[in-house]
């Protein structure tokens, strides 16, 4: 019986980071040995310097429902970290902290499109991209890259995806899935093209950051001239182990602030007081607290190429950051294998998932259908025996 649910939700695709990683729970309760390398989660707890915070927080009593903006205490500290980490120069009425960079996403697409309106995604794209076009109406556009060009789009390929209907851009660096990482000459180049169109809004996804194994990542922002049409989106979750906590937040211009403050007013108000009280100590720490895990994660990332380098058919390049490898594996279409024949990046995923025990997420969800994503925050241990069950799963 189909029930009477809007077009709006019917029209929406479920994310498949979340119905893989659901998928693996459901096998694991039912008794199956499933390692899940499908979400984007740290395998680290919170630093303590930031439960303590929290745990102060509750004992200075912090109940009350919060600004709708987020405290100005933790603006003022976002202030401070966008200046030391991106020389980027924002007052407090441009800040707004949100339940996750997430709901930061979707507040600046629902202020800023209209329905008809295009939003360029370059591809790999971070799965909620496209929903979050879907539900404001608008159409998002695909720009294509490939492993051969660390999944890095050209100028020229962005010239050529612009229309009289483009109103957005959406970077994301380091990139989920591929770990992609534009430089400061690279960005420049997109700007160029950028400039000969005021009409067009830069989104910055820069969530992973800190999780950076080459160079510092630089800001689309700290661009001169994109500055004013650039809306800068963070939060803590991966850095800082705090998916649970749900804080992230913006740097834009002030009326697309506003904006945003009103949208979220109408959806969640602000953001827990407790989260947002132990966000000031996270924010205002400096880099090298956390180091630790970004160290780790480097390590990891050199074992999991080194083992997927082993097995045929698994190409591979190096990301510079976040925390997944993103292999193309079209090598495995059109072959069958254990009896299963592998049409496409969904048949081998869920065949490393129904053979292997190890979940991983299909490309297609990305925009890069001849990919998969495995996520390396897991122990060594635990990415040595999932590499060595695909490795075995994939013996002729």
């Amino acid at each position: 019986m189909a029930h009477p649910l809007s077009n709006r939700i019917n029209s929406l695709p479920v994310s498949q980071t979340l119905a893989m990683a659901a998928k693996a729970r459901e096998l694991k309760a039912a008794g199956k040995d499933i390692i899940s390398l499908s979400l984007g989660e740290p395998d680290f707890n919170t630093p303590d310097f930031i439960k303590d915070a929290a745990v102060e927080a509750i004992n200075q009593d912090y109940n009350s429902y919060t600004p709708v903006d987020g405290y100005g205490e933790l603006k003022e500290a976002i202030c401070t970290k966008f200046k030391r980490d991106n020389n980027l120069s924002y007052k407090p009425s441009q800040i707004v902290v949100s339940t996750g960079a997430k709901q930061s996403i979707a507040n600046v697409a629902q202020v800023l499109l209209n329905p008809g309106d295009e939003v360029l995604l370059p591809a790999p794209y971070w799965v909620s991209y496209s929903a979050i076009a879907i539900l404001c109406e608008a159409t998002f556009v695909e720009i294509p890259s490939s492993i051969e060009t660390d999944f890095k789009i050209t100028p020229e390929q962005l010239e050529g995806s612009i229309t009289p209907k483009t109103k957005m851009v959406f970077f994301n660096s380091p990139n989920n899935p591929s770990g992609t990482i534009y430089t400061e000459e690279e960005y420049r180049a997109l700007a160029k093209v950028l400039e000969k169109y005021p009409q067009i809004y830069v989104l910055s996804d820069e969530i992973y950051e800190h999780i950076n194994y080459s160079n510092p990542t630089f800001s689309f922002a700290a661009i001169e001239n994109m500055f004013d049409r650039t809306i800068t989106v963070n939060g803590l979750a991966k850095a800082f182990a705090m998916t649970g906590w749900r804080i992230g937040y913006i740097g834009a211009p002030e009326w697309i602030a506003k904006a945003c403050t009103k949208m979220q007013g109408q959806i969640t108000s602000g953001t827990n007081c407790i989260a947002q009280r132990a966000a000031i100590t996270a924010v205002l720490a400096p880099v090298s607290k956390v180091q630790y895990m970004v160290d780790e994660f480097k390590s990891r990332r050199n074992i999991v190429l080194e083992l997927l380098g082993e097995i045929e058919g698994f190409k591979l390049n190096i990301p510079d950051g976040a925390f997944y490898v993103f292999p193309n594996i079209s090598y495995f279409f059109g072959k069958t294998i254990k009896g299963k024949y592998i049409k496409d990046a969904n048949d081998f995923s869920l065949f490393l998932l129904e053979e292997a025990n190890v979940a991983s997420v299909t490309g297609a969800a990305f925009g890069a259908p001849n990919c998969i994503r495995l996520s390396y925050a897991a122990s060594e241990a635990i990415l040595r025996e999932a590499i060595k069950r695909i490795a075995k799963a994939l013996e002729s």
